[in-house]
């Protein structure tokens, strides 16, 4: 097994085993919440650091997945245009709506890759900012289907089936936290596989350089499109997590604010490595609940800002590929005697020739 896989196993179970080691539910709730944003992040690496699209915003897709997996798991019944009925939908079981927030996220993210990848640079970003406002201000006035700034209140939470005790909600501190975990590991061994695969080196060669990949045949939009699909996929299931764990959704869901979360938490990681949006995560989403209670508001934010530019002057490539680079530094000078050692070695052997001519 490679050191990179033991690592990742051993972080697991480290991470599982946290409700053990330390059960304070404060602690299980905030670790809890910045996992569902380390989950969004993981979705948007994949965006920003294997094809190199800056997104602002991925919040939307976050926020299609919380509502409507809250909304088919209350069920609903609006009036649309043109029609006198109502169309119905009646509750449907939670784990049904959490996938069905995931599908709908990954058909947002199809439209808005087929409409969006037309474009480049600035443009793109101003498209995807556009349909996350759009998204709110549905999410704002539509109030016969998402209940406007009242919210959506009472979302069942998930549940799981246990031997000998039935189906069983996931309430409990410790519960939500296993969830979390576990979506997060689904989320980051799936765009694992995909960055591994076929798909996910094209996604790096048009990253690096687009002319040339299309000068090699690669189909640029195409793959751009499975990784917009496949971001606002897991987006949408950060955002179901989201709703279900919280019960309560309003249209403050789409901030902003929640787009830069992401960007901080996969630029400061390490965007286009795996580890780099969990590290990341972890650092920008326990760091303001450390420093909670134990400073003022202002003092924390100039903090909070300070840290960043920090990191990002002496290690602009992000925590994690600065710290491959030193791991390699410290191997290097282990090897380069090993090497010198060699050519003073050599001489001792003498050409067939040369040994000829003094023997003579």
């Amino acid at each position: 097994m490679k050191s990179s896989s033991i690592l990742f196993v051993a972080s697991v179970l480290l991470l599982a085993a946290l409700p053990v080691l330390w059960p304070d539910p404060y602690v299980l709730s905030v670790v809890a919440s910045a996992g569902i944003f380390i989950i969004a992040a993981i979705s948007l690496n994949l965006l920003l650091g294997y094809t190199g699209q800056l997104s602002l915003g991925h919040v939307a897709f976050f926020g299609i997945g919380a509502y409507t997996s809250a909304l088919m798991s209350l069920g609903f019944d609006v009036t649309l245009p043109g029609s006198d009925e109502p169309f119905v939908v009646a509750p449907k079981p939670v784990w049904l709506a959490f996938a069905s927030g995931i599908v709908v996220a990954g058909l947002f993210g199809w439209l808005v890759g087929k409409l969006a990848f037309r474009v480049r640079g600035a443009y793109f970003v101003i498209v995807t900012i556009s349909f996350a406002q759009v998204m709110r201000m549905v999410a704002t006035n539509w109030v016969d289907l998402t209940e406007g700034p009242m919210a959506l209140n009472s979302i069942p939470p998930l549940t799981l089936w246990v031997p000998g005790e039935g189906v069983v909600d996931l309430v409990t501190k410790a519960s939500t936290y296993w969830l979390v975990l576990a979506v997060a590991v689904i989320a980051w061994l799936l765009v694992a596989a995909l960055v591994h695969s076929r798909t996910g080196r094209a996604m790096i060669a048009l990253r690096e350089n687009e002319t040339l990949a299309r000068s090699i045949g690669v189909p640029v939009t195409h793959y751009l499109r499975i990784a917009a699909v496949g971001a606002a996929a897991i987006a949408g299931a950060a955002g179901g997590l989201y709703a279900h764990t919280v019960r309560i959704i309003d249209p403050d869901v789409f901030m902003f604010m929640f787009t830069i979360t992401m960007v901080i938490m996969v630029i400061v990681g390490g965007k286009g490595t795996l580890a780099g949006p969990v590290v990341g995560g972890l650092l920008f989403g326990l760091l303001p609940e450390l420093l909670r209670g134990r400073l003022a508001p202002e003092v924390q934010w100039i903090l909070y800002g300070t840290l960043m530019i920090v990191i990002l002057i002496f290690m602009p490539r992000g925590i994690v590929p600065a710290l491959s680079g030193l791991r390699r530094r410290k191997r290097a000078p282990q090897a380069r005697p090993q090497s010198a050692a060699a050519p003073a070695a050599a001489p001792a052997v003498q050409p067939p020739a040369r040994a000829a001519g003094e023997a003579a």
